[in-house]
């Protein structure tokens, strides 16, 4: 199955005898909350999923957004109406960032059946709704495991091992800036690969050849095995989408560049090159 699906294709499931459950999470690193945004008007249907409360348990030692409570997450996803056996969509404000976090940690849980409408919002071209639906309590059970995992360690030997993609900006690879975390710099060994080029001007994912070539240049047609990570998680759920949508299966690093440039003994690179 796909990992993404097109506003078109979506229009005609969700008239269809089997229609999907369709969660909204919008969000923007450091902006304003996206609940007002929901509740102006979003996609009929959809559900808000609060990224910060919903898909990432209390910032600290394992990052800005580490991952969730298992159960916590399973009670949020069956409030939102999500059955083990029913087709989920998840759609943000257009970047795709939150969309994935979602994605993949609806995958990683054990939910077979879930996709990204690719483009967000901006792609929906029907009417939107204010009114907030109250879905039927679902019955998704968590059960981790269904999306490969890295922890620090396991990060750092993928580097060494196989391919260790950082999915931030460039500039923050080469440590040129640090906005947010303890130091600039990149995780030894990993090549840099920008969430942003997954994406073509259209705020479409590109396509699988297209994006294949990409991370084929970049090692991954040469690799063992390939991971992923950005600044918390988010940004690198949305490479590891990108990689699935190129045919190639990937790790995240959760805690990411916020877990690994907060313990001091751990080596950190700066510059173009991995080391």
């Amino acid at each position: 199955m796909k990992p993404i699906i097109t506003a078109s294709e979506y229009a005609s499931e969700s008239a269809g005898p089997r229609p999907p459950v369709l969660l909204d999470v919008r969000w923007q690193l450091g902006g304003p909350h996206g609940r007002p945004d929901y509740e102006a008007g979003h996609i009929p249907g959809a559900v808000f999923v609060d990224l910060d409360a919903d898909l990432a348990g209390p910032a600290g030692s394992g990052g800005r957004h580490p991952l969730p409570d298992p159960e916590e997450f399973g009670a949020v996803m069956r409030r939102a109406g999500v059955f083990g056996d029913t087709p989920v969509v998840v759609y943000d404000g257009g970047q795709g960032w939150a969309a994935a976090r979602a994605w993949w940690l609806l995958r990683w849980t054990g939910h077979d059946d879930v996709r990204v409408l690719d483009g967000g919002l901006a792609a929906w071209p029907g009417e939107l709704q204010k009114e907030t639906p109250a879905p039927a309590e679902g019955d998704f059970r968590p059960a981790p495991g269904g999306l490969p995992l890295l922890d620090a360690d396991g990060a750092a030997a993928l580097a060494d091992s196989g391919l260790l993609l950082d999915a931030r900006a460039a500039e923050r690879y080469r440590g040129d800036v640090e906005p947010i975390d303890r130091v600039g710099g990149h995780i030894p060994g990993a090549v840099s690969a920008p969430t942003s080029e997954n994406i073509g001007d259209d705020g479409l994912f590109l396509a699988p050849e297209v994006l294949a070539a990409r991370f084929g240049e970049l090692g991954a047609d040469r690799a063992k095995e390939v991971g992923v990570y950005c600044g918390s998680g988010v940004s690198g759920a949305h490479e590891v989408l990108a990689l699935a949508v190129a045919g190639i299966p990937a790790a995240l690093y959760a805690g990411s560049w916020s877990e690994w440039s907060a313990d001091e003994s751990r080596p950190v690179a700066t510059g173009p090159e991995p080391r």
